[in-house]
């Protein structure tokens, strides 16, 4: 059966912040565009709303006409590259796409004068940072400005984002920050030490009095869980008020899922916007993937697993050293330390939706005997969720 799978990649700006997401379509088993805008209206009820943009994109193909019977959300961003303005049904394709309101993006190449000057409106221009060299896109950048907001995709470095943003990009796509940067510290540092000191005492069941002691040793520790706990993300119908309400409200379980996001946001590194994003994505996703699959009081672990993913770059620690100082159950151990147990497939398909890999994506799933509609409709929900909780 031909499936459509999606991964996506972080479009990231001056502040280090996702400000879209450039999903990207991987048309399994000779599917086509056609069936892929099928994929995509099946999707609606869970497309992420809200201010940031959606690209999206074909893998190893342009997307054609068949795409053109999606029916895109506001925030949608359909991504073009110019085969299809040059084919014998290139009349009907661009009469097509100027009578939508679509929001589009051009991938520049050698023929994107000539698809400029169909008079097609372009939101954004798209430019491959492996494409060009800095000089050449500080140049492409200045002649195409008229015609599109200038972004850049695949930038594999720091180096090479530095390079994209100081050319005139807007933002550029890349997972370069996942990588931790620098020399790891040895130890945690005293603010890092003290949430873990709060989290092993509430997944012990220490004493409430013994807790909000700790609390009120960092006013802002307080103040930031209960704004995460008050998020949109959480859902809540009433707000609470104090971390002995969060208790009688939540429990001591779920209290630890929503404390080991205070770890994540203990990071002092300028990418930690972009990481706490791509964790809040991870562990949702993971929780959302269990559903079915593992028994309903794992479901908590395998969102601490995904949130705590990426903890060696937002800390500047070796995951060794992170976890020697917490008492995390094994399984989330083995799955962050590489050594698989039950959650390691859940991490690794979530890593999976951020490649290019496509047959390494439907591999995954397929481990877990998730479609490509299941893991789509996960992926997208975590999606959303992550851009509810930056607060």
């Amino acid at each position: 059966m031909s499936e459509v799978f999606i991964s996506r990649q972080p479009l990231v700006n001056r502040q280090s912040k996702i400000i879209a997401t450039r999903l990207t379509l991987h048309l399994e088993s000779g599917a086509t565009t056609r069936e892929a805008a099928e994929a995509l209206n099946g999707l609606a009820e869970v497309w992420p709303l809200g201010e940031k943009s959606l690209f999206v994109g074909c893998a190893d193909a342009a997307c054609d006409a068949g795409l053109l019977d999606w029916l895109p959300p506001e925030n949608a961003t359909l991504e073009l590259h110019s085969a299809p303005f040059l084919d014998g049904a290139a009349a009907e394709f661009i009469a097509t796409l100027k009578a939508q309101p679509l929001g589009l993006c051009l991938d520049f190449d050698a023929h994107a004068a000539q698809v400029i000057s169909t008079g097609v409106k372009f939101r954004f221009i798209g430019f491959d940072a492996q494409s060009f060299t800095p000089a050449q896109l500080k140049v492409l950048a200045t002649k195409t400005q008229p015609y599109g907001i200038p972004v850049a995709f695949n930038a594999e470095s720091a180096q090479d984002f530095q390079a994209c943003l100081e050319a005139g990009m807007t933002a550029a796509a890349s997972w370069f920050f996942r990588t931790p940067s620098g020399t790891p510290a040895k130890a945690l540092n005293p603010g890092q030490a003290q949430i873990v000191r709060l989290l092993n005492l509430v997944r012990k069941n220490a004493d409430l009095k013994e807790i909000e002691a700790a609390l009120k040793q960092d006013v802002a520790l307080s103040y930031k869980l209960l704004r995460y706990i008050n998020s949109a993300g959480f859902g809540l119908s009433c707000e609470i008020q104090s971390f002995r309400h969060a208790v009688t409200i939540l429990g001591y379980e779920k209290l630890n899922k929503w404390l080991s996001l205070l770890l994540a946001t203990a990071s002092k590194d300028p990418m930690a916007p972009a990481l706490m994003h791509t964790a809040l994505t991870r562990a949702r996703l993971m929780e959302l993937l269990g559903h079915g699959l593992v028994d309903k009081g794992e479901y908590d672990n395998l969102f601490i697993t995904g949130a705590f993913s990426l903890l060696d770059a937002l800390l500047g620690v070796g995951m060794d050293q992170v976890l020697e100082a917490m008492h995390l159950p094994e399984p989330i151990s083995d799955a962050l330390l590489g050594r698989g147990g039950l959650y390691g497939p859940f991490l690794d398909l979530a890593r999976a939706c951020e490649g290019r890999d496509s047959a390494a994506l439907s591999m995954q799933a397929g481990m877990l005997g998730l479609s490509a509609e299941a893991l789509n409709r996960a992926h997208l929900q975590a999606l959303a969720f992550a851009d509810s909780m930056e607060i």
